[in-house]
């Protein structure tokens, strides 16, 4: 990271930079012959009272006290990619919110809220891509109300580290007293080396629906209703991979593998691979993806997508391996 000018480190942002990306030097110490220094890279979502807050694209927040800095400047909103396909926040937004839809759903402003009877996060949070209509504390309220009404807690799923992600909004969410409990990664991929992978697919069938055995391998079918199945089958075109546990297995058993996908447009997102403990490290994940794969080649579909807990660093290798690069993270925050 490279801050001089003439052999001289500079400060060049200030105020009036708040929204953009920037890159800062600060001072970690009382600035002696032995001072320490630390970088931060992020949206500068605030500047008030001589302390800046910076949005990292992790989603952490950053303080800084002004009198620390040596070094600043305004740097490029995101990074440029260098493989996988081409994708702007907003359109992966919204076919990422189309593959997982919820039972019941009301605009407020460009903002929408969803519900469905609490089973994930994901369809039973709001969905903030653009302006709400009034002030952002105004919304917020009406947001904890509409949760509150159907007993459910009340989130808002925000987005960081791409060109027009959220960072502001997560910094006032925060200011709110929303805290950020689950954070993942939105990846993406071309979707023919996916199809391309080494692997059996004679094995795996594909069905329209979840049957039986394929709700006993989910491990998220806790709280069965008919509020799952609405949500599951949701979405343009879906598809459920299921690999049987094998000739000797009991036929009452789980199956050793499952998979979801939802084909839309030029989009193939993959979620729900769930592999059985004692049936992983034999490539089942592998074998499904490519089966899923496939048939959204053969519906019209280039580019593939999927969502990974930062934690799940099985599956980050995974993906890793089969070509998925992260674009953006994505965050839920809880009203206090």
């Amino acid at each position: 990271m490279e801050f001089t000018i003439g052999g001289r480190l500079e400060v060049r942002i200030t105020p009036a930079d708040v929204g953009k990306r920037v890159s800062v030097r600060r001072r970690t110490d009382g600035g002696g012959a032995g001072a320490e220094f630390t970088d931060a890279v992020g949206v500068l979502t605030s500047w008030n009272n001589g302390v800046l807050s910076i949005t990292r694209k992790s989603g952490e927040s950053v303080h800084i006290v002004e009198s620390s800095l040596v070094a600043g400047k305004v740097v490029p909103a995101a990074p440029a990619r260098r493989r996988g396909p081409a994708a702007s926040f907003g359109e992966l937004a919204t076919v990422t919110a189309r593959a997982w839809q919820p039972v019941e759903s009301e605009a407020l402003g460009d903002w929408r809220l969803r519900a469905a009877g609490g089973f994930t996060r994901r369809a039973n949070s709001a969905l903030p891509l653009g302006d709400p209509g009034l002030p952002v504390g105004e919304a917020l309220g009406r947001v904890r109300d509409w949760y509150e009404e159907r007993g459910l807690p009340a989130y808002v799923q925000t987005a960081t580290g791409a060109e027009g992600t959220q960072e502001l909004l997560c910094a006032e969410l925060e200011r709110h007293g929303w805290r950020r409990e689950v954070s993942a990664e939105v990846r993406i991929a071309a979707l023919a080396p996916v199809g391309d992978l080494e692997a059996d697919v004679r094995a795996v069938r594909l069905t329209r629906e979840p049957d039986a055995a394929w709700l006993a391998r989910y491990q998220r079918f806790s709280t069965p209703g008919p509020h799952v199945l609405r949500v599951l089958g949701s979405g343009p075109s879906v598809w459920f991979a299921t690999v049987p546990g094998g000739p000797d297995a009991d036929p009452d058993a789980p199956p050793a593998a499952i998979g979801r996908c939802v084909v839309d447009g030029r989009w193939a997102g993959f979620m729900a691979v769930e592999v059985a403990p004692e049936q992983r490290r034999r490539g089942l994940a592998t074998t499904v993806m490519a089966a899923l794969a496939r048939r959204a080649l053969d519906e019209g579909a280039s580019a593939a997508w999927l969502q990974v807990e930062e934690d799940n660093e099985g599956a980050r290798a995974l993906y890793d391996g089969m070509g998925f690069a992260a674009h953006h993270r994505y965050h839920h925050y809880r009203s206090a």
